[in-house]
């Protein structure tokens, strides 16, 4: 009786609170049925105890073997479970190894150690086991996730835990290499463009067309069946390709050298033709793809031609050629059709916004005199949008002549005025940018963005954007003002034309932006020259405009005399905590191209915005475009800068020098 009722059995009994409610419940009922049974006979109290006393004892010991059975059977689990993870510590197919403190192996599972060929690792150092993993285990000791990397011809999930004392490597080479291969067989679309061939067949005999036409083909052709491409003629001037991103991937690793091939064959020949090539990746749905692909194919034309676009949609571009300057076109018929198209673009619209970049030169507010023109000539209200507080000698200048006329001053703007005039059918003409970030007035951008229209003469970028009613981008113009003094010749006869002010403003910024016609002049240059001679510019006034101030030519010799020449490159570094003026840095650029034996300058300058600036200039050899755009900026083959925040001029240097000396760089080579 003392065994049953022994301490450790009451235990079990009440631990559980089933168990205890169920007894408690049962010992009620039998001490109600011994109370009534006494209070009616005696005997039936005693049979009732007797019953009672017997069936407890039952109870008691039938959950005793419950109790028994129950840690029989845990035991046998525990032990099976126990046997279940030795085993799979040594059967599954997963690398594993535990190390002390003091990283050294102190077990591996049998899958792990025939990557050791069997040798004894443990109680040794993991470095001295092998260097790669013991480097694998301490970069990726913090990582939360599985990570895959590469180690003894391998590819791993790998896993680092307990604070580096357990390692997991679980081999999946065989669906990396079917990953790899999904990804090497998907297609892709490219575009190719023969970007001057209209213009080198004009003058040409039947005979000369066909040869050109058939070597050019002839050479794609050979080049497409080379790296395992199909190519189909859409027009003269115009191939599809398609391929896989295999294929992709090798012509990446040969930076599309068909481009130089053919340009230096066909220029041997007197007629050089390049191509622009856009070419689109990364999408199953191929109406999309080829979309995109058309996408890049402009983008190559926008930013002047002779390159390849290599992007997938919602991707960072990849740039490749781009060693030449585009060619200047023979034709007006685009300058016509811009001009209809925004005159009818006018006629919708309740009234006009021009804005340049901001620290506007000559070229930016000249091309805006010029449009408040046109919009007039046709009968249409232009504001011109203009907020800088520190303008430039030049600019200041002109602003003075500005208050001599009053119907254009009293058309000049402040940014927040423009917000509050602008109303859902008015239209937005960007001038001399096509950039966000380096517009006037970025929140009446954001409000027109879907009225816009861009005029420019830059290499279209990246951050273009996205539904412009018109772009007439011209890479091969000399300057903005340019291509708009070509749209006089288009607009109404009984509008009044240009203004003295207005035509000396569009003089003075094509001849700044030419070098005073040394420099991305050509004929149509000229002519337009000669049309704004012809309607008033003024040769003195322009003299009075670019005249400099005693301060900035101190300050551009002073940027001037702090350059470094090295491999042909001058870099300039301005003093940190003194503010450049853009222009002057601009012009310390231009200056440093005139000695001898450089190729390329550049120019760091702190600017009043607080940003650092870079003004880059080349001969040609150099694409200082790409160097820009690396660094968030843009513009021409020879002609770039950019604008970095968050950076001190020290940073910006080495980012800099990083760039210009990077091993396996080619400087006149646009890849990103």
């Amino acid at each position: 009786m003392r065994k049953i009722f022994s301490r450790e059995n009451w235990e079990f009994y009440f631990e559980h609170p089933a168990v205890r409610w169920n007894v408690c419940y049962i010992v009620l009922l039998t001490i109600i049925g011994l109370i009534l049974g006494f209070m009616d006979n005696w005997i039936i109290g005693l049979i009732v105890l007797v019953i009672a006393v017997i069936g407890g004892a039952i109870s008691i010991r039938r959950l005793r073997k419950l109790l028994v059975d129950a840690h029989e059977y845990l035991n046998e689990l525990t032990y099976k479970v126990q046997r279940g993870q030795q085993e799979a510590l040594l059967e599954m197919p997963m690398g594993m190894i535990m190390l002390n403190k003091r990283h050294e192996v102190e077990w591996i599972n049998p899958y792990m150690a025939r990557y050791f060929n069997l040798e004894i690792v443990v109680g040794k150092p993991i470095a001295d086991v092998d260097v790669k993993l013991a480097e694998l285990i301490k970069d990726h000791a913090d990582d939360k996730q599985t990570q895959v990397v590469t180690w003894r011809d391998h590819q791993f999930e790998f896993l680092v835990q307990h604070h580096g004392q357990v390692v997991y490597l679980l081999d999946i080479t065989k669906y990396e290499q079917i990953s790899a291969q999904y990804k090497d067989e998907q297609i892709f679309i490219g575009n190719i463009y023969l970007d001057n061939y209209d213009e080198l067949i004009q003058g040409m005999s039947d005979s000369d067309v066909s040869n050109l036409h058939n070597y050019v083909t002839s050479q794609i052709s050979d080049w497409a069946v080379a790296n395992h491409l199909l190519m189909k003629i859409i027009d003269d001037d115009n191939y599809l390709i398609i391929g896989h991103q295999a294929s992709l991937k090798e012509l990446e690793k040969q930076k599309f050298k068909i481009l130089d091939v053919i340009r230096e064959n066909t220029s041997k020949q007197n007629s050089p033709v390049t191509l622009s090539v856009g070419i689109a990746y990364g999408e199953n749905d191929l109406i999309k793809l080829a979309d995109t692909a058309q996408n890049n194919l402009d983008l190559a034309l926008g930013r002047g031609g002779d390159q390849v676009v290599v992007r997938a949609q919602d991707q960072e571009a990849r740039f490749y050629g781009g060693k030449t300057n585009p060619m200047e076109k023979r034709t007006r018929v685009r300058a016509r059709m811009i001009s209809q198209a925004l005159q009818e673009l006018m006629a919708q619209s309740d009234q006009l916004f021009v804005m340049g970049h901001t620290n506007p030169d000559m070229d930016s507010i000249g091309a805006c005199l010029g449009i408040r023109r046109i919009a007039e000539m046709n009968g249409k209200e232009c504001w011109i949008v203009i907020d800088d507080e520190h303008p430039h000698s030049d600019i200041q200048r002109l602003m003075h002549e500005i208050d001599n006329y009053q119907t254009i001053k009293d058309h000049i703007i402040s940014p927040v005025e423009a917000l509050e005039k602008a109303t859902n059918n008015s239209l937005l003409v960007m001038v001399d940018h096509a950039k966000r970030g380096i517009t006037i007035a970025p929140e009446l951008y954001d409000k027109m963005q879907n009225r816009l229209v861009i005029i420019d003469h830059h290499r279209r970028g990246e951050d273009f954007p996205e539904n412009p009613l018109l772009v007439y981008i011209e890479p091969y113009a000399s300057s903005t003002c340019e291509l708009i003094t070509e749209m006089f010749e288009y607009q109404p006869r009984e509008g009044k034309g240009l203004n003295k002010l207005e035509a000396t403003a569009m003089l003075t910024g094509i001849q700044i932006d030419t070098k005073s016609f040394t420099k991305s002049a050509g004929t149509r240059t000229f002519d337009a020259a000669s049309y704004l001679r012809s309607a008033g510019a003024d040769g003195l006034m322009i003299q009075s405009f670019m005249k400099e101030n005693p301060e900035t030519f101190m300050m551009r010799n002073h940027l001037i005399s702090r350059a470094e020449i090295n491999d042909k490159i001058a870099l300039c570094t301005g003093e940190e905590g003194q503010v450049y003026d853009p222009v002057t840095a601009a012009q310390a650029a231009d200056m440093l191209l005139q000695m001898s034996g450089i190729e390329a300058s550049f120019v760091i300058f702190e600017r009043a915005d607080n940003k650092i600036g870079i003004s880059a200039r080349s001969m040609g050899n150099v694409n200082v475009q790409v160097i820009m755009e690396k660094m968030g900026g843009g513009g021409h083959l020879a002609n770039a800068a950019t604008q970095i925040s968050d950076k001190d001029i020290t940073q910006v240097k080495q980012e800099l020098v990083d760039i210009l000396t990077k091993p396996d760089k080619e400087q006149d080579d646009t890849e990103e």
